[in-house]
């Protein structure tokens, strides 16, 4: 606690000896607020012509209305002060809670953003494996086309122009064919032997005349005779 203090003061032409705990400066600007309010009413022609105790008791009714608007003044602003920090309470609160809210989203954004990245490996992988089945599945179509093109028949690679000629027709070809492997002309034997009947009895006729039309010759030339 201060000590108390003592100051003389000029109060109305008077000088007061005023003691309080207050500093000696701040007791001499209650002297001179005092002061202030006898000028003013000095200064009205009526106030000078009342009786020096009604001309105090103006300044004391002066005095206390400026006190209490100004303790209104200063409850209004009290007020004021109080709202303020009650709405900065509040705003700390929502900044709080805010904040609370941006962390959790931040955490729920790096935990989709993590399976994410899983389902696109899961994707990355489910592809690969697709592609391999897809490839899988036509090497294994190519690979019977590929068997049966090497099945191919003994005679297809060994024909003379180069024809394919299944098994069974290879076959049929060399059973037809079994006769022309000694003849240029490439007749069949068949056609060879019928040829041969055909012409029995050309061989030894160079004009190639069969021996009918030689015995019918001769039957002419004996009618003729």
């Amino acid at each position: 606690m201060s000590a108390k203090t003592s100051a003389d003061v000029l109060i109305g032409g008077k000088i007061y000896t005023l003691s309080g705990y207050e500093s000696e400066d701040y007791l001499q600007r209650v002297a001179n607020y005092i002061n202030s309010k006898i000028n003013e009413f000095d200064e009205m022609e009526q106030f000078r012509r009342l009786p020096g105790e009604m001309k105090s008791t103006l300044v004391e009714l002066n005095i206390a209305d400026d006190y209490f608007k100004a303790k209104e003044q200063a409850e209004k602003l009290d007020q004021d002060v109080k709202e303020k920090e009650k709405e900065l309470y509040e705003a700390k609160h929502e900044l709080i809670s805010l904040r609370i809210k941006a962390e959790s989203s931040e955490k729920e954004a790096t935990q989709l953003s993590k399976e994410n990245r899983k389902l696109l490996l899961q994707k990355s992988k489910l592809e690969a494996a697709l592609e391999d089945a897809l490839l899988g599945k036509v090497k294994g179509q190519a690979a019977p086309e590929k068997n049966s093109s090497s099945g191919n028949p003994a005679g297809k690679q060994n024909g003379s122009n180069g024809n394919s000629t299944p098994t069974g027709q290879r076959n049929n070809s060399n059973e037809h064919s079994a006769g022309t492997q000694n003849h240029p002309n490439g007749n069949p034997a068949g056609q060879r032997n019928n040829s041969n009947e055909h012409s029995a009895g050309t061989q030894n006729h160079p004009n190639g005349n069969s021996a009918e039309k030689q015995h019918d010759f001769g039957k002419t030339e004996n009618k003729a005779e």
